[in-house]
């Protein structure tokens, strides 16, 4: 199950474990990725916290966390390929991985045609 946040995370989330990435909108938006700052392992966030940054050629962008949890892996390969964020956002191009604290979050995000909607509002 795929659900996007109107801050343009996208979430895919398996047992109690949350994969996390910015969408292919966002990637696409931000244009080029050249760094990208992970969260520390460990790290408890409450959701709409400010959880790490993607810098692109054109600006720097903060990601938040769109659920409350634990910060339990991170994409290491992000180091050293950014730019796999703009070749295969919502896949490969994961940030982080939450141990969710409170799975009931999830009900506040949009699913994909929700999120579709979204941002073809926003573009308007």
């Amino acid at each position: 199950m795929k659900k996007y946040a109107k801050t343009h995370e996208w979430v895919h989330v398996e047992g109690n474990v949350a994969t996390v990435g910015i969408s292919n909108y966002a990637q696409e938006h931000l244009g080029d990725i050249v760094y990208v700052e992970l969260p520390e392992v460990g790290k408890e966030v409450t959701k709409g916290d400010t959880i790490c940054s993607v810098e692109s050629v054109k600006a720097a962008s903060d990601v938040y966390s769109p659920l409350s949890g634990k910060v339990v892996e991170v994409n290491e390969e992000l180091d050293s390929a950014p730019e796999t964020i703009n070749s295969d956002a919502e896949k490969s191009g994961w940030i982080f991985k939450l141990e969710l604290s409170d799975p009931a979050e999830l009900d506040g995000l949009m699913d994909e045609e929700e999120y579709k909607k979204y941002c073809e509002e926003e573009e308007a």
